[in-house]
């Protein structure tokens, strides 16, 4: 566990851009036609409610969060979006997720709020702004062992 301990935010990245990835596959298999296709066996016409921009959301909110990009805030995003999901086209057929198809978005759905509560962890390009940010006030960058 101290090994764990050690090492969490490489274990948050490493989290972080495998749910990211997963996530944008979906976005660009609706929107594309790749990767097996839509699971709804068809790609939405442009600006189609609400296929369209949830796949939208997928691929832009999936791509930003394994870069690292503003993580905290398309996590939330992508969390709301697989509320939505669940609770508008999945829950009004069932209670529970097993039931009613809606595994998928809300396992997603608590991946994302993760990830906006834990932060992005190592190896997020976003760090590079905020370390440059700190530089140009004149603060400096600081190294710590954590």
């Amino acid at each position: 566990m101290e090994l764990l301990e050690r090492h969490k935010s490489h274990v948050i990245a490493l989290y972080r851009m495998v749910v990211g990835l997963l996530f944008a596959c979906h976005g660009a298999a609706t929107l594309f036609d790749v990767l097996g296709g839509p699971h709804g066996g068809h790609v939405p016409e442009v600006g189609q409610w609400p296929a369209w921009w949830a796949a939208g959301i997928q691929l832009v909110g999936g791509v930003l969060v394994v870069l690292g990009l503003g993580t905290r805030t398309a996590a939330v995003i992508c969390s709301g979006s697989m509320a939505y999901a669940y609770f508008v086209e999945h829950q009004p057929g069932a209670l529970f997720p097993i039931q009613n198809g809606g595994e998928a978005a809300a396992m997603f759905c608590w991946a994302f709020f993760l990830i906006a509560a834990l932060g992005p962890g190592a190896w997020a390009l976003g760090s590079l702004f905020t370390r440059a940010e700190r530089t140009a006030d004149g603060e400096g960058v600081r190294v710590t062992a954590a």
